[in-house]
């Protein structure tokens, strides 16, 4: 098979399970951000949230986590990541909950920030991305 995380979806005794069922499995970090870092994964396997067969119940699952994290260890909040492609580690789609606390020196994004140029450049990237939108919308609706 080759997928850790499909692997993990079989052989549960393979990862410490938080919760698992049809749509998608919790288990701890092997190498946390910080200790009760979660990741949930889809049971189906896919690639990226692109791929997924149902994202509005996987997401589902996502909330409960969250909550679960913020009630379970009394953590102020939780930070939520995705990789798409791009640094993800295994290819396999996996959301990131990792419990924070104020003050816990996690600092917003783990990357240098950028600017526009000025504001004409800014509505540039945002009609070219608007303009490649798969579904039938109202552009104007996003001015």
């Amino acid at each position: 098979m080759g997928c850790v995380f499909c692997e993990i979806v079989i052989n549960p005794q393979l990862a410490s399970i938080i919760h698992a069922d049809d749509i998608a499995v919790a288990f701890l970090d092997r190498r946390p951000v910080f200790k009760g870092h979660v990741l949930v994964v889809p049971t189906t396997h896919a690639p990226t949230l692109i791929e997924i067969a149902d994202p509005g119940a996987y997401f589902q699952r996502v909330q409960l986590l969250i909550q679960a994290i913020e009630q379970g260890l009394g953590t102020d909040g939780v930070f939520v990541a995705i990789n798409h492609r791009v640094s993800q580690s295994v290819q396999h789609l996996h959301t990131h909950l990792i419990p924070r606390r104020k003050g816990d020196g996690l600092r917003g994004f783990f990357w240098p920030r950028t600017r526009y140029e000025d504001q004409d450049e800014a509505i540039q990237f945002a009609e070219s991305i608007r303009h490649a939108i798969p579904i039938e919308t109202d552009a104007t609706a996003f001015n």
